[in-house]
C-alpha cells in the first residue's frame, strides 16, 4: 500500500481486483462518519490522475459525481430548468435534446468534455441541419451545462467557448404570383382553411397572429355611431370591417413587437369569406353541443380549440396540391406572398411596413428582400406606363388596404 499526499489531504493506493483503489481521506462529517473519496484505475499512474482531479473539483466547489455524464446534465436542465416556459416549447426543446443531443454526446462525463468533443459534435450535424436549427441544439447544450454549473455540478462550462458553425442551406422563402395565388383562394373554398387562406393572404398577417385572431377583434364600421364596433355587438350587417391585429400565439400572448400591434381594414373578398365562416362556425358549435370551447377565436378546431401549427400546415399542402403548384409551400409564405402583390402593384416600401406591422422599412427590405420589387426598375416603368402603345396589356391592378 503506498502512501500519497495530494495538497492537505492523505490517503493510500492500494492494488484491488484487476487494477488499483486509491482513497483519500476528508475527515469526518457533521454525522461523526469517516468520509472517504476513492477512485478506481488500471494502473496507479491512472489512480493518481483522478484523485487529483477529484481533489481539484473538491476545493474549487465542485461536487459532481465522478460518472455524471452530459446526457445526465441535459435530462436535468428539462427536467427543472424549463419552468414557466409554454408546453410547446418545452416540448420542441426536448425533441431536439433527445434527437441531436443527448445520443450523441451525452455519453461524455460532464468533467472530462473539452470544447473539442463540442466542436466535433457541431460539426458532425452541419451537414445536417439548418444554422438556426443549430444554434438551437448547440443553446440546449450551453444552457444545459450552465445549470449544472449554478448546481456546483462543473467548474467551466466549456460549450459557452465553441462557435456554433454554419448549418446546411435551408429553403429560402417564396412567394405566390398572382395566378398561383388566385388558384389557391379558388381551391380553399372547399376547405375548412377557406377564411384562413384569405386572411392570411389579402392582409399579410403572420400565422400566430391569426391563430390568436377572436372575434372582438373583428370589428365593423357602425355608420350611426361613426365607430368601428366588434362584430358579436354590431353583427355583419355593414360594408366596411377591419381586425385588431393585437395578439399572437406565442407564450406571452403578445404579437412579434409592439409596432406589429395594428389594425388592418378587410378587403371586401376577405369580409365575405369571413361571415361564410362565421355562420360555418355557428353550425359546428351546435353540432359539438357541450364539448365546444368556447374561447371565442374565429380560427379554431371543429370543437373551439385552438388550431395546431402542423395541422394548419398539412392542411395548406393538400390545398396547393389541389391548385397543381405542389405541396412545397407553408401557410407563413401567404404573407411573402402579400408583400410580393403589394409591391408588384406599385405600393410603397413604407405602406407594406406599415401593414406587416414592421417597425421600419429596413425589416422589411431584409426580411422580404425576395419579395420586393427592386426599386431601381420604378423609373423604367413609369416611362412604360406614360408612353404605352394602345396594343400594350393594362397591367393588372390590386386595391390597396388601408388602416383602420
Amino acid at each position: 500500500m503506498a502512501k500519497i499526499l495530494i495538497g492537505k489531504y492523505e490517503g493510500s493506493i492500494y492494488p484491488e481486483g484487476n487494477g488499483y483503489t486509491g482513497a483519500i481521506d476528508l475527515g469526518y462529517g457533521p454525522d461523526g462518519k469517516r468520509k472517504r473519496l476513492k477512485r478506481k484505475g488500471r494502473t496507479k499512474t491512472a489512480v493518481q490522475n483522478k484523485l487529483n482531479k477529484a481533489i481539484e473539483a473538491l476545493e474549487s466547489g465542485i461536487r459532481s459525481p465522478e460518472n455524471y455524464t452530459v446526457g445526465q446534465a441535459v435530462e436535468d436542465w428539462l427536467s427543472k430548468g424549463l419552468k414557466n416556459r409554454d408546453a410547446k416549447t418545452v416540448t420542441t426543446i426536448r425533441i431536439l435534446a433527445e434527437k441531436h443531443v443527448i445520443p450523441l454526446i451525452g455519453k461524455t462525463k460532464l468533467q472530462d468534455l473539452r470544447a473539442d468533443h463540442v466542436d466535433d459534435w457541431l460539426d458532425g450535424l452541419k451537414d445536417q441541419l439548418a444554422t438556426q436549427t443549430l444554434q438551437r441544439v448547440h443553446a440546449i447544450l450551453k444552457r444545459a451545462i450552465r445549470h449544472a454549473q449554478a448546481r456546483d455540478m462543473v467548474l467551466r462550462n466549456v460549450a459557452e467557448l465553441t462557435t456554433t458553425p454554419r448549418g446546411k442551406t435551408g429553403r429560402p422563402s417564396k412567394a405566390l404570383t398572382f395566378e398561383q395565388a388566385t388558384a389557391v383562394l379558388d381551391q380553399a373554398k372547399s376547405s375548412r382553411l377557406h377564411a384562413y387562406v384569405v386572411i392570411s393572404l389579402l392582409t399579410g398577417i403572420r400565422t400566430e397572429e391569426a391563430r390568436a385572431l377572436k372575434w372582438e377583434h373583428v370589428v365593423a364600421w357602425v355608420d350611426d355611431d361613426a365607430d368601428w364596433r366588434p362584430v358579436p355587438e354590431a353583427g355583419f350587417d355593414h360594408k366596411r370591417f377591419a381586425i385588431h391585429v393585437w395578439r399572437s400565439v406565442r407564450a406571452t400572448g403578445d404579437t412579434k413587437t409592439r409596432q406589429s400591434r395594428r389594425t388592418l381594414e378587410l378587403p371586401e373578398q376577405a369580409a365575405i369569406a369571413l361571415k361564410q365562416h362565421h355562420k360555418r362556425q355557428a353550425a359546428q358549435k351546435l353540432k359539438a353541443g357541450d364539448t365546444w370551447k368556447n374561447e371565442g377565436l374565429v380560427f379554431c378546431s371543429p370543437i373551439g380549440t385552438p388550431l395546431d401549427a402542423a395541422n394548419v400546415r398539412r392542411a395548406f399542402r393538400l390545398i396547393t396540391k389541389k391548385a397543381e403548384i405542389g405541396t412545397d409551400w407553408t401557410p407563413r409564405e401567404l404573407r411573402h406572398s402579400f408583400v410580393s402583390i403589394m409591391s408588384d402593384n406599385g405600393v410603397p416600401l413604407e405602406n407594406i411596413a406599415d401593414l406587416c406591422g414592421h417597425a421600419s422599412t429596413a425589416v422589411t427590405e431584409v426580411v422580404y428582400r425576395h419579395q420586393l420589387k427592386p426599386v431601381i426598375t420604378k423609373g423604367a416603368e413609369t416611362i412604360n406606363n406614360v408612353f404605352a402603345s394602345e396594343t400594350t396589356p393594362t397591367k393588372m391592378k390590386t386595391s390597396r388596404k388601408k388602416s383602420a
